[in-house]
């Protein structure tokens, strides 16, 4: 008796061909869906990224004239008084800046570019194809 459901080995091939397509374009599509709105994200922040960097930056620049100018005036009468208020503001930008700067590395390697969420769907089916590959064997 032949069994009505069996398939011969090109449809088998043809169809694990085809399940392996749907399979790849799912992921695939996962990828670029989560790359895509992480890119979009970036879109919408830069141009106003830029515009608060350039006022934050003239702020900053009229701010520390006002500390030199402060300081100097501390240190009025020497000769060296604007010399010693630009070193002693230098000094201050650098400590502040350098600890900004390690808080804001930091940040960026904790969250990164990596699509976490397509890299643990991957990871489970492949867990799941090793499950199933020793079931069959």
């Amino acid at each position: 008796m032949i069994n009505a459901h069996a398939k011969n080995v090109p449809e088998v091939i043809a169809d694990l061909k085809e399940e392996f397509k749907e399979f790849a374009g799912t992921r695939l599509a996962i990828l670029r869906s989560e790359m895509t709105a992480k890119l979009q994200t970036w879109k919408m922040a830069t141009p106003m990224l830029l515009i608060a960097l350039v006022l934050l930056w003239t702020a900053w620049l009229a701010f520390s004239g006002f500390l030199i100018c402060i300081i100097a005036q501390a240190f009025s009468g020497r000769a060296w008084a604007l010399v010693i208020s630009f070193i002693i503001v230098a000094v201050f930008y650098g400590i502040v800046g350098g600890v900004a700067l390690l808080v804001a590395w930091k940040q960026l390697k904790e969250t990164g570019m990596k699509p976490e969420h397509t890299v643990r769907v991957l990871e489970q089916d492949r867990i799941w194809l090793q499950t199933e590959a020793r079931t069959q064997l």
